[in-house]
């Protein structure tokens, strides 16, 4: 039993790592499930405190992650078309051009959603484009950081 569970706290883990640049996996709180089923493999004998650390680490970075874009277009300017267009634009860049689609779409996303709403004005349009671009880039590469730090630390502790 306690190989099936280091196989699918492993699973988790790298789940988790993909999910930090799909949408629709939740990266970091995949990753750490995974942390907790190899602790109950008896592989990984993670402290109590560490674990409490770490849940706090995936709530912050999950919560950043959720509401950066919202911020960071309303900070540049933009409206909730520019936020839509960015997550839209992700989606059908994964699709479309992989991996540079994941890159380019949602600025492009963003740019058209702003233009939807605000014809008028493509300075801005741009303006905000790269600030919901801009929260992408961050909150991806958040959540990247703490899913790869979960991976080592677990690689760490089952060969230590």
């Amino acid at each position: 039993m306690e190989i099936v569970l280091l196989i699918l706290g492993s699973l988790l883990l790298l789940a988790g790592l993909v999910g930090s640049v799909l949408p629709v996996i939740p990266g970091p709180p995949l990753g750490y499930v995974g942390l907790l089923v190899l602790k109950w493999s008896g592989y990984a004998d993670f402290s109590t405190r560490f674990l409490i650390v770490w849940v706090a680490i995936v709530v912050a970075v999950s919560l950043l992650d959720y509401f950066m874009p919202v911020w960071m277009t309303k900070l540049f300017g933009g409206s909730r078309a520019a936020t839509t267009g960015s997550t839209v634009g992700l989606v059908v860049g994964i699709f479309v051009l992989p991996p540079w689609g994941m890159i380019l779409f949602p600025f492009v996303g963003a740019l058209v959603g702003e233009l939807i709403y605000d014809s008028r004005n493509v300075g801005k349009a741009f303006k905000v484009a790269f600030g919901s671009f801009a929260a992408f880039i961050f909150g991806t590469g958040a959540k990247l950081a703490v899913s790869i730090t979960m991976i080592a630390y677990a690689v760490a502790e089952i060969f230590a």
